[in-house]
């Protein structure tokens, strides 16, 4: 039994734009499962799999209305690369963003949307993640947040303290998940999508992810074949229900 960790789904006014944003952000391609909904993969990547954490874009009535705690961090291999994609990001729409981050190495920049995300200095840890370095979320207790999704998705933890705690595919191949204490000041339209493997069954995860804490969420989402759910900190997810 397990889940697996497959994307980040962002809420937009237009998915297609914003699809092709992150597509031209991260070098990847796009294709859709539907009408108001953009998936954003590497190229010739076959979903899903543990090397990459993707990006869905899905257009929804209100945007605004929705918060979340979840953004991307983006890897960079020199100053120089890190420069260069500042300015190519900045050439796609995106605009610099203050969240009161002071003098700090990496810059932060807001999507087309208004979604807030990082794009790092060169660092050793992310040299083989992959564009997404992190998927990071803001709560308040790091530890716990990591004991759960841990369980959760089957990840390793690397890295544990009061303010910060680290999780990463037991394969030790794709991105990092990544929690940091923060005031939920900061907000986006991003959150977590996990599926169950193959041969799994989904209401079996559903329950055991209830016994780790999770609790059932109402967003609107009428019948659909997928559960939405929120972890111990209120933060919204969703287990698919496709495979």
């Amino acid at each position: 039994m397990g889940l697996r960790l497959v994307q980040v789904n962002f809420k937009a006014r237009d998915d297609a734009a914003l699809g092709r944003f992150w597509a031209e952000a991260l070098g990847w391609g796009v294709s859709s499962e539907g009408p108001g909904v953009t998936n954003i993969e590497p190229v010739g990547f076959t979903w899903p799999d543990p090397t990459a954490v993707c990006v869905d874009v899905v257009t929804v009535p209100d945007p605004e209305t929705v918060r979340y705690r979840v953004h991307l961090d983006l890897a960079t291999t020199s100053t120089a690369h890190q420069a260069e994609l500042v300015a190519r990001l900045k050439e796609l729409g995106a605009t610099p963003a203050d969240v009161g981050q002071g003098d700090v190495p990496w810059t932060v920049l807001a999507d087309p949307e208004g979604n807030v995300f990082c794009v790092l200095e060169p660092r050793e840890i992310y040299r083989d993640t992959g564009p997404i370095a992190r998927v990071v979320v803001g709560c308040a207790d790091p530890r716990a947040m990591a004991r759960f999704w841990g369980e959760a998705i089957g990840w390793k933890p690397y890295e544990a303290t009061d303010d910060h705690a680290v999780l990463r595919s037991s394969q030790g191949v794709g991105p990092y998940l990544e929690f940091f204490r923060t005031a939920p000041t900061v907000w986006t339209r991003g959150h977590l999508d996990v599926l169950p493997y193959p041969g799994d069954d989904h209401q079996a995860e559903v329950a055991r992810l209830r016994d780790l804490g999770a609790t059932d969420a109402d967003i609107g989402q009428g019948d659909v074949p997928w559960t939405v759910l929120a972890d111990p900190e209120g933060n919204e997810f969703c287990v698919l229900g496709r495979g």
